[in-house]
């Protein structure tokens, strides 16, 4: 099968709309925390859909939701081509979108900075998650572009990394992200919600966040654990 091909299913997989404007269902994702959508998740059997905590936000307060752009790359020495790669993917990136690398596990380049966080922006990219490096670290956050990676580095890409592939299923560690899927990162590190379920995790998510609330002035009140959770809290 070709890389256009797969593309293109891939896009069709992701079509489907939601019952609320995608830039809504984000905002609202990020008004809550990951912990309450992971528990979400954890209630419908969907136990493997955190990325690898070494992915961690360049800035600790970061919190970012957006559609899945995925993108794939690996370590090459090839140079041919490699900027117009870059440029046909950025001007492949939609609004709302957040950025999601599959490195293939390279230890050794930035595939996200500066200039690339521009013309994200430019296009209404809500953020980035590297499985990989990031440079241009300072300017990047002066930017206020939100951006989670695994290392920094001043290594470029150029003749060290190469774009294979994007808008294609990729695996990050035990997780399949797939293009159209909801991206969700803050403290704690990043989750994936596949695109069907996103709205009703969003909602149940949002109870969850409401009940919390109540369980912990139940907590503040004194009310005994045990009391806790006969009325149907937790800890």
């Amino acid at each position: 099968m070709t890389i256009e091909r797969d593309r293109a299913g891939s896009a069709l997989d992701g079509a489907a709309g939601f019952p609320i404007a995608t830039g809504e269902l984000c905002d609202r994702y990020e008004r809550l925390f990951t912990a309450a959508v992971n528990d979400v998740l954890r209630a419908r059997g969907l136990l493997y859909q955190v990325l690898p905590p070494s992915i961690a936000a360049l800035q600790r307060e970061t919190k970012v939701a957006g559609v899945a752009f995925t993108i794939k790359g690996a370590k090459s020495l090839r140079l041919e081509n490699d900027m117009q790669t870059r440029a046909a993917m950025l001007d492949a990136i939609g609004r709302d979108a957040v950025c999601v690398w599959d490195t293939s596990g390279d230890d050794e380049s930035a595939q996200w900075g500066e200039v690339m966080s521009i013309a994200a922006q430019r296009r209404g990219c809500r953020g980035a998650v590297v499985d990989g490096g990031v440079r241009d670290t300072d300017k990047v956050l002066g930017l206020g572009f939100r951006v989670f990676c695994r290392y920094t580095t001043s290594n470029g890409m150029l003749g060290r990394f190469r774009i294979t592939d994007w808008e294609t299923p990729i695996r990050i560690a035990a997780v399949t992200v797939t293009p159209g899927d909801i991206v969700f990162g803050d403290s704690d590190g990043v989750i994936v919600v596949p695109r069907r379920l996103a709205y009703e995790v969003l909602l149940e998510a949002e109870e969850l966040k409401a009940k919390e609330r109540e369980v912990k002035q139940w907590v503040r009140d004194g009310v005994p654990p045990r009391e806790v959770v006969d009325r149907g809290g937790y800890f």
